[in-house]
């Protein structure tokens, strides 16, 4: 990975001005980066047996403005290569269900904050005009991203026509995707550990010419390579999980969006599906016993 082989030499250049325990902190994050990724400055100085404010001042000697900053990066270079085994390990350090639940819940929490931070206005217009204007729109959401794609589909479907969630069936995924053309969307979406699968089919519509937008993690997701318009939503979480939370924040969004300008047709939409769900009973009547 690009990103490990720059900080590592960033590393590398520096040696030599760093500190005795600065020179410690270096050669513990160039040996086992994975596991510093997810440590706080202090549990990291306790680790190697420096002080936290040496792990700060180590991370401003190396040309990073504050430890989070190198944190993040670090994080970026693990997230991606971490296996099922190594995240349960990860979450094992919780000491009680009340700290995992709070922990969980403070973790989405700053998913949605860095999502905030992170999107770009402009990029959500775009995707959002651009759903409105595809001829025909494909989803592509596999394994863990299945549950975004398919809630996706089922509310866009409400608002237009010609909406196709790609997704495992009897046939390949290629096949629900070789009429694809021009005038055609793709909205694809995709979390650590990346799915091969995803990456292809996007490599596939491109050379087909359809427009592509990428709801995803990071700049640095291999999805963007052939992207569009990218949608940043966080999905960090230190457990064997990924957190749907931000990206669902983001589908709600797009799909109120879309909606709004669709007001007409949509209006018109719910209400031929009123006097259905009414005359088949699709939900349950509040009834006094």
């Amino acid at each position: 990975m690009s990103d490990k082989i720059d900080l590592m030499k960033v590393i590398q250049t520096n040696f030599h001005k760093l500190s005795k325990g600065q020179k410690l902190i270096a050669q513990y994050i160039m040996s086992s980066y994975d596991k510093a990724a997810f440590m706080t400055a202090a549990k990291l100085g306790e680790k190697i047996g420096v002080s936290e404010s040496t792990v700060v001042r180590f991370a401003s000697a190396i040309g990073y403005e504050g430890y989070p900053q190198l944190q993040k990066q670090l994080q970026e270079m693990v997230r991606t290569k971490l296996t099922t085994v190594q995240r349960i390990e990860m979450s094992s350090g919780y000491s009680s269900m009340d700290t995992l639940l709070k922990n969980m819940l403070k973790s989405d929490i700053e998913n949605i904050r860095s999502t905030i931070e992170e999107i770009d206005d402009r990029n959500f217009d775009q995707a959002v005009k651009s759903i409105s204007e595809a001829k025909s729109i494909y989803i592509i959401g596999l394994r863990s991203s299945i549950t975004l794609s398919e809630f996706l589909g089922f509310y866009l479907n409400f608002i237009r026509d010609n909406i196709h969630v790609v997704t495992y069936t009897i046939g390949d995924i290629f096949e629900q995707l070789f009429r694809i053309g021009k005038e055609d969307l793709v909205i694809a979406m995709g979390f650590p550990r990346y799915s091969a699968r995803t990456i292809k089919a996007l490599e596939y519509v491109k050379t087909r010419g359809a427009k592509t937008v990428v709801i995803t993690d990071s700049m640095l997701s291999p999805l963007c390579t052939y992207a569009d318009n990218i949608l940043i939503a966080k999905s960090n979480m230190e457990s064997f999980l990924d957190s749907i939370v931000a990206p669902m924040s983001v589908l709600n969004a797009l799909i109120v969006a879309v909606g709004v300008n669709e007001k007409q047709r949509i209006s018109a939409s719910f209400a031929r599906l009123e006097e259905i769900w009414d005359k088949y009973n699709i939900f349950s009547a509040d009834r006094d016993e």
